[in-house]
């Protein structure tokens, strides 16, 4: 597991050893979650770190009429997620955790972070500031789906979710199933579907299976 840890953008510049160490001073431990459990509910108290290791993991929250709103979707190993409600000192979550598929989470107590004995000051040091970066990027990101979600119509939030998801990725495919992308961009799943047969009829994409491959660029560009 340490080869996956490792791509963690927690862990930049952190040789193996020390990595090995962390877990050890941390008291970390890694979960297996089946599909469809629970990492963390909604409203729970937050106090671990996670990181995946495999798997995909996705984060939503219900609303008080119980429609699912989807935040994000992580399958990268390295990704971590629920880490902002951690570090604000939240009582609660106010998004539930859960695995798309069979998954493995590293978790890592948050008192690690906190405690300042002698041996967590070196790891202590390191982590904080390769967190203050990977906040960073969490901002950026939600402020790129501000952006897309506020887009005048359905066409152009699905242009700009594409055009995001081909520059984050270099990839001229997306995968991403129909009701994940309507709970994404917060639209009714056959009115995405209409939209995406009318943008393939207008030789902007191309569907192919649970696939989006992008056919015309400066199309898809001049749509915003």
């Amino acid at each position: 597991m340490l080869s996956l840890i490792k791509k963690s953008p927690l862990f930049f510049n952190i040789t193996e050893e020390e990595i090995e160490n962390c877990i050890t001073y941390s008291q970390a431990e890694i979960v297996d979650y089946a599909k469809n459990e629970i990492v963390f509910h909604q409203q729970a108290e937050p106090e671990k770190l996670h990181m995946l290791l495999s798997g995909s993991i996705m984060i939503g929250n219900d609303s008080i009429s119980g429609k699912r709103n989807l935040i994000a979707i992580f399958n990268g190993a390295g990704d971590l997620f629920g880490e902002v409600f951690l570090f604000l000192n939240k009582d609660s979550y106010e998004n539930y955790a859960q695995a798309v598929e069979p998954s493995k989470v590293l978790q890592i107590p948050k008192a690690f972070f906190y405690y300042s004995g002698r041996e967590n000051n070196y790891y202590q040091t390191k982590l904080i500031s390769n967190m203050m970066m990977i906040l960073a990027e969490k901002a950026y990101y939600l402020n790129q789906k501000i952006h897309i979600i506020t887009s005048a119509t359905l066409r152009q939030k699905i242009v700009r979710l594409l055009l995001q998801t081909y520059f984050e990725t270099e990839q001229s495919s997306v995968a991403m199933n129909r009701e994940e992308m309507a709970d994404f961009l917060n639209v009714a799943r056959p009115s995405l579907s209409r939209e995406l047969m009318k943008m393939q009829e207008d030789g902007l994409i191309k569907i192919k299976g649970k696939r989006l491959i992008l056919t015309d660029f400066e199309q898809l560009k001049n749509v915003l």
